[in-house]
């Protein structure tokens, strides 16, 4: 198998629930997914909402990427809050693509939707032209949850000529892994050290906005503007987000 090929996720899958809200699990205790069963639309997990703090620096793009649909709880955020989107999904398994369905609120006649059945660097290989997406959010984890499933150099610049101009690509990575320092220096070294490292959540999930296009540099009093409209439209804690970027980087504005 070439190196940095993801082709199946183990099974079993199995579901856990607990006070309302319904967990995917990949054959072991690691949650891969959540969604809160009244209020599907909803994100549970804080990494999860962290993947949509693109939208603190970009307006909602004609084309997502998401590489990983797990329970599928971006896909139907973004959807619901990004209605002039389309959105592609490409997961490796056909069983986890049914569980979403079957038990995840992944709608199946959503004409700006599409799921794909898919090793994620070979979609991305056959994808091309250059400059097709305007966010590519990266998820892909199996059943040990101990780092990407894929993570070569190859598989960023991928993502990084995926991107049109600009473009966010935004990488779960997982901070209390050896991995997390390998996946930022090829990030880094990929996208021009172009990074923002989003505040570790409670599990030790790291979220990676790495840009493409022009030099970004934006005030932080526009920016917490701009997080207290996105706050209000869709309930994300994108205020607290700034208030943490603004302490971590220290600077007159926030750049990238």
């Amino acid at each position: 198998m070439p190196a940095g090929r993801h082709h199946s996720i183990p099974t079993p899958i199995t579901l856990s629930e607990e006070d309302g809200v319904r967990y995917l699990h990949f054959g072991s205790v690691w949650v891969q997914g959540a969604m809160r069963i009244r209020r599907p639309d909803e994100l549970v997990l804080d990494y999860v909402r962290q993947m949509m703090a693109w939208l603190l620096f970009l307006e909602p793009p004609r084309r997502v990427l998401q590489l990983g649909l797990g329970a599928g709880s971006l896909t139907r955020f973004t959807l619901r809050h990004c209605p002039a989107s389309e959105v592609a999904v490409v997961d490796c398994s056909d069983d986890v693509i049914e569980t979403a369905r079957q038990w995840f609120a992944l709608p199946t006649e959503e004409p700006r939707l599409r799921v794909v059945c898919d090793d994620a660097q070979a979609f991305l290989e056959r994808s091309r032209p250059r400059g097709r997406w305007g966010v590519i959010q990266v998820d892909l984890y199996d059943m040990h949850a101990r780092g990407p499933a894929i993570e070569t150099a190859a598989f960023y610049e991928l993502c990084r000529g995926a991107l049109e101009e600009p473009g966010i690509c935004v990488v779960n990575l997982f901070g209390r892994h050896a991995s997390y320092r390998r996946n930022l220096s090829r990030l880094r070294r990929v996208f021009g050290g172009r990074l923002i490292e989003m505040p570790a959540g409670p599990a030790g999930n790291r979220v990676v906005l790495a840009f493409a296009g022009p030099p970004m540099q934006v005030a932080w009093h526009d920016l917490e503007q701009r997080a207290r409209e996105l706050q209000r439209a869709t309930a994300l804690p994108a205020r607290v987000w700034v208030r943490a970027l603004q302490q971590q980087l220290g600077s007159a504005a926030c750049t990238a």
